[in-house]
């Protein structure tokens, strides 16, 4: 799923009070802010890891009596996967737990007796994080399940050791139909003294770069963020 709007889209007048704000928030605690979780049906969170699959995922499907069965399979656009001689099954919104037993049963109705089933994400489309800004390499990344912030900026192979202002990180995310944005300091985060958030799929991070130009305020935007600035964690 593509996230619902565009970062390159983002008006500067709007962003940079948002980020003053943020900056003054930082540094009277240093504390990480709260963002609500999103809107979308396959999103990962602390409370709920189990990701539902989506359109254009692509699914491991292990049968160990049946390796002719095993294979890689994608989810079509109507969330759909087809194996052989078990036709299409309806994989869309569900688990993978909820997949694999479905699998089971008719495996176990049509046959062979008591099959032992796996079925995992390998790619998961619905569930992918931008990093830009300051990292050494931004670009589009797939989540492997529920990943903190800290673990997503590595995916970018971490912030660029010269041009990278750690304490001013921001997330951006589609919350109820309105675009927000919290502010993190990833070295207070390494050192224990702020929570290492949860990002979700369609999340936009962007590490802020040092001096004097701020990398987040060349953003141009074409809509107001709302509730930019949330509780301390």
């Amino acid at each position: 799923m593509k996230p619902a709007w565009n970062i390159q889209a983002l008006r500067a007048g709007a962003l940079a009070a948002a980020l003053g704000a943020a900056a003054a928030a930082g540094s009277a605690g240093a504390q990480s802010q709260a963002l609500p979780p999103p809107d979308r049906p396959g999103a990962v969170s602390e409370q709920a890891p189990e990701y539902r699959i989506l359109p254009q995922d692509v699914l491991e499907v292990t049968v160990l009596q049946a390796p002719e069965l095993s294979r890689s399979v994608s989810v079509d656009n109507k969330g759909d996967i087809a194996l052989p001689f078990l036709g299409e099954l309806s994989v869309a919104g569900k688990t993978t737990q909820q997949v694999t037993e479905e699998l089971a049963s008719v495996l176990n109705a049509r046959i062979m007796k008591d099959p032992q089933v796996t079925v995992r994400v390998s790619e998961a489309q619905g569930q992918k994080v931008t990093v830009d800004g300051a990292v050494s390499e931004p670009g589009v990344y797939p989540l492997r399940g529920p990943m903190s912030l800290l673990q997503v900026v590595a995916l970018a192979k971490g912030p660029d050791p010269r041009l990278a202002n750690e304490r001013r990180v921001a997330v951006f995310r589609s919350v109820g139909g309105a675009r927000r944005m919290a502010m993190f300091d990833l070295r207070a985060i390494r050192r224990g003294q702020a929570t290492d958030p949860i990002v979700y799929g369609g999340d936009i991070v962007v590490v802020d770069t040092s001096g004097t130009k701020s990398f987040l305020q060349s953003y141009q935007p074409t809509f107001g963020l709302v509730g930019m600035m949330f509780r301390p964690w």
